[in-house]
Formats: structure tokens, C-alpha cells, sequence
């Protein structure tokens, strides 16, 4: 990836993660309503409390992005977190845009991954028994 298409990914992704925590800190019950049932009921705390603990997160990556600072890491934990709502939204008219999302932080991913975790992952060092 370009160095200038990476910074444009890098921020608009840090805009997005940003805008939906202040979103959801705003109101988090309204947010909770897009969780499906069955993933309500698994919560160990209140559905109020749970939106605000994702908020949280969706700042923190924001801020990571925003930064610069541990972008692979900020991209992996993004990603994580989308396969999660997609999971537990379902795959709907307003949660299809999850899907390009997820798409931009796997990208993003791949392309800051640092270069001794590449090495790791492309030549790990074989045991000797």
C-alpha cells in the first residue's frame, strides 16, 4: 500500500472507530438494541454498562490509529471487534457497512505488521525433538 493510501485508510478508519464511541457513550442503550437476543442475554452486566465498556474500545483503537502508535495492533484488535458485532447483530441492512470496515483493518493489518512478526509468521523455527 502506498504510503499515502495507508494514511488515508489509517485515519478515516481512526475518524470512524472515534465517532461511533462518542456515539454509543451519547446513548448505549439505544446502541444495545442492535444486539440480537440470544447475545443480550449472555451479557454478565447490564446492557447499558456493556455499550459504554464498547465505547471504551472504540476509542481506544480510534486513538491508536489516530496516533500512529501500534497501528497493526490497533487494525487486529478492530477487526476482532467487528467480527464480534457481526456476530452478535447479525448481518443486517446497517451492519453490511461492518463488512467493508473489517475489510479496511485486515488491510491495515497486513500492511504495518511489523517485520519481525512477518519473519515469524513466514519462516517459524522449526523444534528439535
Amino acid at each position: 500500500m502506498s504510503k499515502t493510501s495507508f494514511h488515508i485508510l489509517r485515519v478515516g478508519l481512526a475518524i470512524t472507530f472515534l465517532w461511533i464511541g462518542i456515539l454509543i457513550f451519547k446513548q448505549p442503550e439505544a446502541w444495545g438494541g442492535y444486539l440480537q437476543p440470544w447475545a443480550a442475554g449472555l451479557l454478565p452486566v447490564p446492557i447499558g454498562e456493556a455499550m459504554i465498556g464498547t465505547a471504551i474500545l472504540d476509542i481506544a483503537i480510534g486513538v491508536l490509529l489516530l496516533f500512529d502508535s501500534f497501528v497493526w495492533l490497533a487494525a487486529l484488535i478492530g477487526a476482532v471487534h467487528l467480527v464480534i458485532v457481526l456476530i452478535v447483530s447479525g448481518i443486517t441492512d446497517i451492519t453490511v457497512r461492518d463488512m467493508g470496515i473489517l475489510a479496511a483493518t485486515i488491510a491495515l493489518m497486513a500492511d504495518s505488521l511489523p517485520k519481525n512478526l512477518i519473519d515469524k509468521i513466514k519462516s517459524p523455527k522449526e523444534e528439535n525433538y
